[in-house]
């Protein structure tokens, strides 16, 4: 089988997870700058094999844009221009910036590596990834 990758995509960053070939468990991948995303997605896809690729839309809780829609969207159009046989969907990111800063605490996490942004992103997109697994 192939994995299944779950992108939190930002203006600076992009935290990156992916599934195990058997599609069971959600692993944050990496988190990269946002200048590198397609070339390092052309590299991961070179070597890995992925059936699907969901990225966190960020809408308001009216589902109204927010200031980073547009940004995700022009992403989007990336992904099929660069990857047009890889299906991309769409999943709601509401909270989950706020949910990866919670799990960080409960793992015990020093004040230091909380305030890691690059580590919360990869995070968001694990926690993004495991609640489509459990959808599924």
């Amino acid at each position: 089988m192939a994995r299944i990758m779950c992108i939190d995509y930002g203006g600076k960053r992009t935290g990156i997870a992916v599934t195990d070939p058997f599609q069971i468990i959600a692993t944050g991948l990496t988190t990269i700058e946002t200048k590198n995303f397609i070339p390092f997605l052309k590299d991961y896809f070179s070597k890995e094999q992925v059936e699907l690729i969901l990225i966190g839309m960020p809408t308001n809780w009216d589902d109204s844009d927010t200031h980073a829609t547009p940004l995700v969207k022009r992403a989007i159009e990336q992904l099929k221009k660069n990857f047009p046989k890889i299906p991309v969907e769409t999943v709601d990111e509401r909270y989950t910036s706020k949910m990866a800063k919670n799990a960080m605490l409960e793992m015990g996490l020093k004040k230091s590596q909380r305030r890691d942004k690059k580590l919360v992103d990869e995070i968001a997109a694990t926690i993004m990834l495991q609640e489509y697994l459990e959808r599924i």
